[in-house]
């Protein structure tokens, strides 16, 4: 009886740390998706946007590339009204059209770390999941809308 007794326990917990092995390792972070907050009157808008990354520094650059990304392609969804939703460049398949242009753009100290700011940022205002391998952020942006039309109009991109 001893025997089968051990066995069971045994057994439980090896299952009860498989278990908890596997929900660490799938976590799912909320929302990948970019929501604004609210818009100034000098034409920027305050968004949501998650990132990930090997470290918080990557994870948090992502998410600044995500949000002018959404800007420019995807538009904004969610989030409270009033937000511009339409996304900037309405012409199909524009991001591979343009793709050397928006390569550069995009790279990691390229020119759209102008047109995204963390001054609306609160402290604490990070929300932040980890496993062993990624660490995904939420983080709380200003991407300036009216400059970043103005660019892409410059560089011919927007008519």
């Amino acid at each position: 009886m001893k025997k089968h007794l051990f066995k069971i326990s045994l057994c439980a917990m090896v299952l009860g740390f498989a278990a908890t092995q596997l929900s660490a390792q799938t976590i799912s972070f909320q929302s990948q998706d970019v929501e604004c907050l609210g818009v100034e009157l000098d034409g920027s808008q305050t968004v949501r946007a998650f990132g990930k990354g090997r470290n918080k520094s990557d994870a948090v650059e992502q998410a600044k590339k995500n949000a002018v990304y959404a800007v420019i392609f995807t538009g904004i969804r969610g989030g409270v009204q009033g937000c511009d939703m339409r996304p900037l460049v309405n012409e199909p398949n524009a991001r591979d059209k343009y793709e050397e242009y928006f390569n550069i753009f995009f790279l990691d100290d390229g020119a759209y770390k102008e047109y995204v700011s963390m001054e609306d940022a609160k402290r604490r205002s990070k929300d932040k999941t980890t496993n062993k391998y990624v660490k995904n952020y939420t983080v709380t942006v200003r991407v300036l809308r009216a400059e970043l039309k103005a660019r892409l109009r410059a560089d011919g991109i927007l008519p």
